[in-house]
């Protein structure tokens, strides 16, 4: 019997390897094409399945404020911040500002001029945002003496910042000038010259061939936007150019 006349519904006596699912879905019970079913048809129907309708798709692409499938910082910061007028007629003020503070906390370590702006950016009254913070504060959550000693560490480490340049980021952020002034005690002389002296050495590599008063003009000027005082910048510039090795005598 010609295998090409079987009946119409009777499986067929052969099998055309490009009907034969090759790859990751072989053998997940994936199926090919039916035999007999227009194909352009289906590859019609699946780009029209793919496609997002004029209305509902645009907008909802639209809503979302996606690019590319991604929502922005902001727009993810404020799903996990929902203002205070979206939590409910009913919403009490103070658990409203009390979320929001501690959400914010979460994330990471801020002053409270920083929970204060907050608060008032997603409209929470200036009394209640006061009372919610005092208590906070109370409790130990919100303590600016130990922001600013993590801060210091952090502009030290990771950017090599000065007393002055730490100072400068404090005041930024808020910080009393009092709490900054007794936590940039702490700093170390010692340990101050050998980061500004690391700066330095880096910085020396690749300036290379230059005249030692261009060096020098230009470390200084670095140091100085470290937050580095002069007396330290300049002692810590001549003996890192008077060490330099093209700068030896013969």
């Amino acid at each position: 019997m010609n295998p090409f006349d079987s009946a119409p519904d009777s499986p067929p006596d052969f099998v055309d390897p490009a009907d034969v699912i090759v790859g990751p879905w072989a053998g997940s019970g994936a199926q090919g094409p039916t035999p007999g079913r227009d194909e352009g048809a289906d590859r019609g129907r699946d780009r029209g399945a793919r496609r997002p309708s004029p209305r509902g798709g645009g907008a909802t692409s639209r809503a979302a404020g996606t690019t590319g499938g991604r929502r922005s910082p902001r727009q993810a910061r404020d799903d996990r911040e929902p203002p205070p007028d979206k939590q409910g007629p009913d919403a009490d003020p103070h658990e409203v500002a009390r979320t929001i503070v501690l959400r914010q906390l979460a994330a990471a370590p801020r002053s409270r001029k920083q929970l204060a702006d907050k608060l008032r950016e997603r409209g929470c009254d200036d009394d209640i945002a006061a009372s919610v913070l005092d208590r906070l504060e109370q409790v130990g959550l919100i303590d600016d003496a130990a922001y600013a000693a993590t801060m210091i560490q952090s502009q030290q480490t990771r950017r090599g910042l000065g007393r002055q340049g730490i100072s400068q980021e404090l005041r930024r952020k808020g910080v009393a000038s009092e709490v900054i002034d007794e936590q940039l005690e702490s700093i170390d002389d010692d340990d101050e010259r050998e980061r500004a002296r690391a700066l330095v050495d880096k910085k020396l590599r690749s300036m290379h061939g230059l005249d030692a008063t261009v060096q020098a003009r230009r470390l200084a000027g670095m140091l100085a936007r470290k937050g580095y005082s002069s007396s330290i910048a300049w002692s810590v510039i001549r003996e890192a150019i008077a060490d330099a090795p093209e700068h030896q005598p013969d």
